[in-house]
């Protein structure tokens, strides 16, 4: 009927929706069940809330102290390739859990299939900056675009670089719908401590 909108029956909610939106995000049961419920069913939207909510627990840990953790190897098969991940969290008791353990394991597999050169954006060298910028003026140029737009243009070609060469901005390897800042944003939120990447290394057997 027109103009009549649909309410939602709660009781539609199954457990198994509630138990593949766990597997997608990781969250607890009890959120993931009210984030379906206030997103009325909707499972994209019912991701979106745990995410936004991931995203302020993080925020709101930011600045504890990372003294615990442990630092997790990954070597691919033919041992030719690998990778050691330093991943730092608040509590032995955290460092200890299949969750932080999973965390810490992905990342170093992460940093073994994508090779980011950098942590963060923040980590990149001024002058390898300055030197990406250069090279997009150039093309730029080449192409005949002047004016205000050219900057508009760089700025989005650096955040393209960054997602290539700095490990926290790269699509995730699992899930390239998010980053790895979301995955470790996500974990913070189900583990309920601070948790941070201190250092990666990737090595590849020279010839």
């Amino acid at each position: 009927m027109s103009g009549v909108k649909k309410v939602f029956n709660m009781s539609e909610i199954t457990p198994q929706d509630v138990q593949k939106l766990r597997v997608e995000t990781g969250a607890g049961m009890m959120d993931a069940k009210k984030a379906l419920q206030e997103a009325g069913g909707d499972f994209e939207k019912a991701i979106d809330l745990l995410r936004k909510r991931g995203a302020k627990v993080a925020a709101s840990k930011g600045e504890r102290t990372t003294s615990q953790g442990l630092v997790e190897s990954y070597i691919h098969a033919g041992g030719a390739l690998g990778a050691l991940v330093e991943i730092a969290c608040e509590t032995d008791f955290v460092a200890r859990t299949d969750r932080f353990k999973e965390l810490a394991h992905d990342l170093a597999m992460q940093v073994t299939a994508s090779n980011p050169q950098y942590l963060a954006p923040q980590d990149v060298p001024a002058e390898i900056i300055e030197r990406e910028k250069n090279v997009y003026k150039e093309q730029l140029a080449e192409q005949g675009k002047t004016g205000p737009m050219v900057e508009k243009i760089i700025e989005g070609k650096l955040e393209k670089f960054y997602q290539e060469v700095c490990l926290l901005k790269q699509p995730f390897f699992k899930d390239d719908t998010k980053t790895v800042t979301d995955v470790i944003t996500e974990a913070i939120a189900v583990i309920g401590e601070n948790i941070k990447v201190k250092r990666f290394v990737r090595f590849a057997l020279t010839n």
